[in-house]
């Protein structure tokens, strides 16, 4: 199963605002905590989660390796590695998705105002005007 990586976020991010990661990170650094800053957070985290996973997946490879004896010590950080490799792939599962929820829910402005320049727009849900009267 294909997962979107880091650098389909981060080209996603990019997209959006419409600069490249790099500039927004030093602008949001310069801004109070918003959209931005929530959209950075979850890339470093999904990238920390993908080299997390490559580092364990690693390190189980060199530890079942054909040439080395496994004993009850071996076992152990066969298992502890694991077990570390799946709450890394579970990490980047569940960023992965929250980052493309929240991006699929954010559109680009086609020609924003200054002061908007780097806010994404959110497009609000159409709903019905409901009257009190009606449910009662």
């Amino acid at each position: 199963m294909s997962h979107p990586t880091s650098t389909d976020f981060a080209g996603r991010i990019e997209d959006l605002y419409g600069a490249p990661l790099a500039d927004l990170a030093t602008r949001a650094q310069d801004q109070p905590p918003g959209m931005l800053s929530a959209l950075l957070g979850l890339h470093h985290d999904l990238a920390f989660a993908e080299r997390s996973i490559t580092f364990h997946r690693d390190r189980l490879a060199q530890l079942v390796r054909p040439d080395r004896q496994i004993g009850a010590h071996e076992v152990a950080n066969v298992l502890d590695c694991a077990r570390r490799l799946a709450e890394a792939v579970a990490v980047r599962d569940v960023q992965a998705a929250t980052g493309w929820a929240v991006l699929q829910s954010l559109g680009r402005v086609t020609s924003p105002a200054p002061a908007a320049a780097l806010a994404p727009t959110v497009a609000a849900p159409a709903m019905a005007a409901t009257s009190p009267a009606a449910s009662r």
